[in-house]
């Protein structure tokens, strides 16, 4: 029996699934911020905590999140990850990093590219910066930054990051 007659307890098949997201008010209002070019967050209004993207409520306090705060596209990162394995359909070639990005005033990280730095020199608290798109290609997503880059300030002190209760 050849390698082909071989029974195989396995398939494969390609797949495509499609889906349409519906955003709420919260993310809508988020999106349509970064259309603009502006990053915004929603702020408790009981425990004051910053969240980007905005959730809507509160998963602290279970209150309606509907204050927004102006962020600026700096922040740090605060963890991160070397990724070596390529994505189907991906156009970054490995070795990438993704970092949960903790922009300034933020309360909570988000998921992002770095690059612009050899990655054996990123680390955590690295001070960081969005690189976006051009304008005219700008649409309702935060693929309008294309990844974040170092800049020359001095790293944050992660153990400052954590949340404290007003």
């Amino acid at each position: 029996m050849s390698a082909e007659d071989t029974p195989k307890d396995y398939s494969e098949s390609p797949i495509n699934l499609e889906y349409f997201y519906t955003a709420g008010s919260a993310t809508t209002r988020f999106l349509n911020q970064v259309k603009e070019g502006n990053i915004v967050g929603q702020g408790c209004p009981k425990c004051k905590a910053v969240y980007v993207p905005p959730r809507g409520s509160c998963p602290r306090c279970g209150v309606a999140t509907d204050i927004e705060v102006p962020l600026t596209d700096k922040g740090c990162i605060e963890s991160f990850t070397v990724v070596h394995i390529p994505i189907p359909g991906n156009p970054i070639v490995p070795p990438y990093v993704c970092a949960m990005i903790r922009l300034d005033g933020a309360n909570i990280s988000f998921l992002h590219l770095i690059q612009d730095i050899d990655i054996k020199k990123i680390r955590i608290g690295m001070r960081i910066q969005a690189v976006w798109k051009p304008k005219e290609e700008w649409t309702h997503s935060l693929e309008n930054i294309k990844w974040f880059a170092p800049i020359d300030e001095p790293d944050v002190d992660v153990a400052t990051l954590r949340f404290q209760e007003s």
